[in-house]
């Protein structure tokens, strides 16, 4: 019998340290970065539409050329 596991799917604001862990980065990284915060009390949070718009930002791998590049391009697999 096949087990299942459970991943929560972020909703709303985020601590620092599930923001950082949704954008796959260290707490220490993801202080730098200066992504804004909303305040909820005494409590600074992440609002994922922004985290969201951060990593749509990001540029992929090797944009040099203008367009990204495949990773059989890039291991020469495929003339680009």
């Amino acid at each position: 019998m096949a087990s299942h596991v459970s991943i929560p799917m972020p909703r709303g604001l985020l601590s620092e340290a599930d923001a950082a862990l949704y954008l796959g980065i260290g707490v220490t990284t993801m202080r730098g970065l200066g992504i804004p915060r909303r305040m909820l009390g005494a409590r600074r949070l992440y609002d994922i539409r922004d985290l969201d718009e951060f990593r749509d930002t990001l540029p992929y791998e090797d944009q040099s050329n203008g367009r990204a590049n495949t990773c059989d391009e890039i291991l020469g697999r495929v003339s680009g």
